[in-house]
């Protein structure tokens, strides 16, 4: 390689090394376009009757836009996982580490959900919806923890970005824990704590925080073709 991947050049790019970054390019848009599917089942029918700031995101794959909602969260398991690969693969992250562990269950998390709709309460409850909860929460809270744990690899020089990504980190942890904290403190007279929190909008922001957090990753491959 010619150049490094927090993006000191030392030659000319080479084909070989301008890999990275093509890999980089793909990560980031897999996860846009797993974005913006989702984003667009919010005015496409019958989806675009949820309420986004009450209803979660896997409530689409319920409907008859399930395979939207399917193609959408498997865009986005592939553009993680593909970012994560190629600093294991450029010896950036360590197999046996905390980062690519906690990652590892993130996307497989992303496959169990596509498998395994959420519990769809009009017919009661299931296994299969119980699957999916677990996975919901093993994903959204592995992740931000996989990602403040490969910031220092990934950003052994680049103070500006390895801050930025721990911030995203961080924040994808206060919008999981805003979850939790409803659900335990909400009391009871209250109403389901679902219905007091805007549990949707909640889901959104965590989730868009969190793909921003793993679109940081891409950022060393894009510049290491400079």
């Amino acid at each position: 390689m010619s150049a490094t991947l927090d993006g000191a050049a030392a030659a000319p790019p080479t084909r070989r090394s301008r890999v990275p970054a093509v890999l980089g390019m793909a990560g980031l848009a897999a996860l846009a376009a797993g974005a913006a599917l989702i984003l667009l089942l919010q005015f496409l029918p019958p989806t675009s009757r949820l309420s986004a700031i009450r209803l979660t995101i896997s409530e689409y794959g319920l409907t008859a836009n399930k395979a939207y909602f399917d193609v959408a969260v498997i865009l986005v398991a592939l553009g993680s996982a593909l970012l994560f690969v190629v600093h294991l693969l450029h010896g950036t992250l360590r197999a046996l580490s905390a980062a690519t562990l906690l990652a590892t269950v993130w996307t497989v998390s992303l496959l169990v959900i596509v498998a395994f709709p959420k519990t769809n309460w009009a017919v009661g409850p299931s296994a299969g919806g119980t699957v999916h909860r677990i996975a919901s929460v093993a994903g959204f809270l592995c992740l931000p923890v996989a990602i403040l744990a490969a910031t220092g690899r990934v950003f052994p020089r680049a103070r500006a970005w390895r801050r930025t990504a721990r911030l995203l980190g961080a924040a994808s942890l206060a919008w999981f824990g805003v979850i939790i904290g409803a659900a335990v403190l909400i009391p009871a007279s209250a109403g389901p704590w679902w219905a007091v929190l805007p549990l949707g909008l909640v889901e959104r922001l965590l989730a868009v925080t969190e793909l921003l957090a793993v679109a940081t990753l891409a950022v060393p491959l894009l510049r290491s073709q400079a």
